[in-house]
């Protein structure tokens, strides 16, 4: 089980205590044992890469706990609605998908929750398997251009031809089509 330090300090990042927090966290301590990682291992690059299938409290904890990130690129969001984490270590090739069991936790109120979460192996709270895809690809780095419409430099993928000239998604009219 991860330490209690662990646990503050992933609510020192969030903000605050909750269930979904702790959800998070024991998702991490399950990364932790599934891919043989240590203790307090942080990814420094992309080394180590979480799929998310939820943007809730959790995901938090995998930022501050594991060191993956939105900006890194090693934080994707495959939002699903569930409480699915996927981790892949980009070193060993080793891969887990934790999803919290159906009926975890139901009847319980929301501290009694929490302290079932932070105290429970994560073994008991998730069902673990194989993503059902591979390991993401790096992150890549786009070239910007400037919006023909606001002026605003916006990364190649996120642009769309209008009138032959590149436009934002903002700015982006489809209807703007002759004969529409």
């Amino acid at each position: 089980m991860l330490s209690a330090d662990l646990w503050e300090k992933a609510a020192r990042f969030h903000g605050h205590k909750c269930p979904g927090l702790a959800m998070g966290f024991k998702a991490c301590e399950g990364a932790v044992a599934q891919l043989g990682l240590s203790e307090g291992d942080s990814s420094v690059d992309e080394e180590l890469v979480c799929v998310v299938e939820n943007d809730a409290c959790g995901v938090d904890a995998v930022q501050a706990l594991l060191g993956c990130t939105y900006g890194k690129g090693n934080l994707i969001p495959r939002l699903r609605g569930k409480m699915a984490f996927s981790f892949f270590s980009r070193e060993s090739g080793r891969s887990v998908r934790l999803c919290l069991k159906p009926g975890c936790g139901d009847g319980m109120d929301r501290a009694a929750f929490q302290d079932y979460l932070v105290s429970t192996p994560y073994e008991q709270l998730f069902d673990i398997g194989t993503p059902s895809y591979g390991l993401p690809e790096s992150a890549r780095i786009f070239r910007s251009q400037r919006c023909s419409v606001c002026g605003e430099k916006t990364a190649e993928y996120a642009l769309r031809l209008q009138d032959g000239k590149p436009v934002c998604l903002d700015c982006y009219d489809p209807y703007e089509r002759e004969g529409f």
